[in-house]
């Protein structure tokens, strides 16, 4: 049985760019606000969770945690993180318009690269097919 994508299943995987590229962008901006943080001083990071833009990126990215965890109800690992492979050009443009971050031309030359590799996931099965043992039925 080959698995196909329906309309559903490509919006899942939409959501799942969206949520961690918006998510990790909105982290970075509220984290340059707050300053440095250390694992040491706990106290700190809880006020982290102060800023808004912080607590948005955290919002978002547990969006993107349960439509991670759907895709991969229907699919396997490795055909939904290389389909998730477009959120690097995402986070490197909002990076570079709304961040104001240099994003140099080998960091572009190895999102490319990352973003090509996905032709090769995408031709593959979304799910592998293992064999059902005798006896057993679904």
């Amino acid at each position: 049985m080959k698995h196909t994508l329906t309309p559903q299943r490509y919006l899942i995987l939409l959501v799942v760019v969206l949520t961690a590229s918006f998510g990790d962008v909105l982290l970075s901006h509220g984290m340059s606000q707050v300053g440095p943080v250390s694992v040491h001083d706990l106290g700190l990071l809880l006020t982290a969770l102060k800023n808004p833009w912080v607590m948005g990126g955290v919002v978002l990215l547990i969006g993107f945690f349960g439509s991670y965890l759907t895709a991969l109800s229907w699919a396997d690992l490795t055909f939904v993180l290389p389909s998730t492979a477009f959120s690097y050009v995402i986070v490197a443009l909002l990076s570079r318009v709304w961040l104001h971050e240099h994003v140099s031309t080998y960091r572009w030359l190895g999102i490319v690269m990352i973003v090509c590799g996905v032709g090769f996931v995408a031709n593959g099965p979304a799910l592998t097919e293992h064999p059902q043992p005798v006896g057993e039925t679904q």
